[in-house]
């Protein structure tokens, strides 16, 4: 049995957690901390789990198997440190963290531990990421040279909690939305190494468009995000990317759970797409059998720094600023 427990309940995605413990007879949910002690109760009374308000408290009396990570985004790096501390794997939300020195506390930890970190990408896990990598990986595309891609979202204002558009609590857009595309075009293009730079548009307090660029050897990926998806839109966000190789284009369109694919000997058509996975069901699984997850520890942190490293350009001129794949943890 997997005893999991949550630390920091600010955030709905913390619902990733209790997906498991609904569909898996091997994960149990023990304890919820959060500041705010009704939201972790509303989180812990479906499962019976202890309720806390300090979570070095829960972490102490109830020591979890797997800690899910995603409270109020500035408090996130010192929770992980904690977790791991205590001798607990994490899953987390994004963003892991919000600045370099969190960051960099994080790996020391993870160092002195050895317990791993799973940032959950879970585009990685939607089928229409699935079935472009296969494609990718088939040599259909040719070398993808360019790479594009699209994260609007609606802000839904009244429903979002004031920290959320306090900068130094929310860490800014580009370290937020920007992390997933990020770590699907590297999965695609392969690039180790380039510059990252970032921009942004709007209210200088707090700006509702960017976009993150990276470059490197043979290819180029941009990442436009934003706050501004119209309320009468019928999803959340219209998340899609583009591929372009030498031989062919793929384009991603992951709110309408479709990939197109045209190629030098093939005409634009819909490619059959497989199975999905819930954003813990893999990583969970991984821990339950003593592995690392496929979304490995030395991943997750390293898209989330080309994701700080973003923000800290946009925020100070656009400089780009040098990257390179960083050595396994």
């Amino acid at each position: 049995m997997t005893r999991i427990a949550i630390a920091g309940a600010a955030h709905p995605h913390v619902g990733y957690a209790t997906a498991e413990a609904d569909q898996r007879d091997d994960v149990q949910l023990i304890a919820v901390a959060d500041p705010d002690r009704a939201t972790a109760e509303r989180w812990a009374t479906p499962y019976g789990a202890k309720v806390f308000t300090d979570h070095r408290r829960m972490l102490d009396e109830t020591r979890p198997d797997v800690v899910m990570v995603a409270g109020i985004y500035s408090d996130r790096g010192q929770v992980v440190v904690d977790a791991l501390d205590a001798g607990a794997h994490v899953i987390a939300d994004k963003p892991l963290c919000t600045t370099l020195a969190d960051l960099d506390a994080i790996t020391a930890a993870v160092r002195r531990t050895g317990r791993h970190v799973t940032l959950l990408l879970e585009k990685r896990y939607y089928p229409v990421t699935r079935a472009a990598l296969e494609i990718v990986r088939s040599g259909q595309l040719g070398t993808i040279h360019g790479v594009t891609s699209s994260g609007p979202h609606k802000l839904n204002r009244p429903t979002r909690p004031a920290w959320f558009f306090d900068r130094a609590q929310y860490g800014g857009l580009l370290n937020d939305l920007s992390v997933h595309d990020i770590d699907a075009a590297l999965l695609f293009t392969g690039l180790t190494s380039g510059t990252v730079s970032g921009a942004l548009a709007g209210d200088p307090d707090w700006p509702r468009y960017g976009v993150a660029t990276l470059s490197g050897p043979g290819a180029l990926i941009t990442a436009g995000v934003d706050w501004l998806t119209p309320a009468g839109s019928p999803v959340h966000g219209d998340y899609r990317m583009k591929l372009v190789g030498t031989a062919g284009t793929a384009e991603l369109l992951w709110a309408r759970n479709r990939l197109q694919l045209m190629t030098t000997e093939l005409a634009p058509h819909d490619v059959p797409l497989p199975n999905g996975f819930r954003p813990a069901e893999l990583p969970l699984q991984a821990l339950a059998e003593g592995n690392e997850p496929e979304i490995t520890t030395a991943q997750g942190l390293f898209v989330t720094r080309l994701a700080l490293l973003a923000q800290q350009s946009a925020e100070s001129g656009g400089a780009p600023l040098p990257w390179a794949t960083e050595a396994r943890l």
